[in-house]
């Protein structure tokens, strides 16, 4: 048992009172919009947060990646960091990530609330560079928390185009790097949920680079995603 599952094995009463996605809670059109409420399990499209959250990443980077270079601002460089971009663009990464991990819809929420978090503790930057390392721990640690069922390490690192080794040690850096703030309150997902539908749907001017996203706090099933063997390999690229 590694050290996420035991903090999820502790918190366990108080996140699923506080995250189960019951219809009763989640009924309400932006849940149904971002295809997070029970009702959206019978639309085979691939649910509408996960192009929400891509749209707003790939913001963040590009005008990150474009101001940077041209103020010559550069962050701190963290083990997230990759000496190239991965092929891969943010949202086929984020779409394969829920196409093997199998995890619920609401993990990529809250791993956006946890991708935020991280990069408030320090001078770090969202770029091409750190972006998919970032996205495949965060929802990693997101499934951990928040699922009842999940993958380990070497399966998300598999998906994720890393080794073992090393998914342990951004696991390790990112839960130092909150303080092992994994908890979300239903209030913090709620406005994360609107916050992301209200940025990623209008263009914005963004003057500054950013270093967080600034926002308040069919479905596979486990069969059909076991079959690790069968799934594309990929590699996010040399440290």
């Amino acid at each position: 048992m590694n050290i996420t599952q035991e903090i999820s094995q502790e918190a366990m009463n108080s996140k699923m009172s506080s995250l189960a996605l019951e219809t009763d809670a989640m009924g309400s059109e932006i849940y149904l919009a971002l295809g997070l409420s029970e009702l959206s399990k019978g639309i085979p499209e691939a649910p509408r947060v996960l192009s929400l959250l891509s749209l707003l990443l790939e913001r963040y980077v590009q005008k990150n990646e474009k101001l940077m270079e041209t103020t010559k601002k550069r962050g701190t460089i963290t083990i997230f960091h990759g000496l190239r971009a991965p092929t891969l663009s943010i949202q086929q990464y984020i779409e394969r990530i829920f196409k093997y991990s199998s995890c619920s819809p609401s993990c990529f929420v809250v791993a956006h609330i946890y991708l935020d978090r991280y990069l408030q503790k320090g001078d770090v930057y969202l770029t091409f560079l750190n972006v998919h390392r970032l996205l495949i721990t965060s929802v990693m640690i997101a499934a951990k928390f928040v699922d009842d069922a999940f993958f380990n390490n070497a399966y998300y690192a598999k998906v994720g185009g890393v080794s073992t080794a090393e998914m342990n040690s951004l696991e390790m850096d990112f839960l130092f790097s909150l303080d092992f703030r994994l908890h979300v309150t239903v209030d913090a997902f709620k406005k994360n949920c609107v916050q992301l539908e209200k940025e990623a749907s209008n263009a914005y001017t963004i003057e500054q680079p950013i270093q967080v996203c600034r926002l308040k706090e069919g479905w596979q099933s486990k069969g059909e995603a076991e079959d690790g063997a069968k799934f594309r390999r990929f590699s996010c690229g040399a440290v």
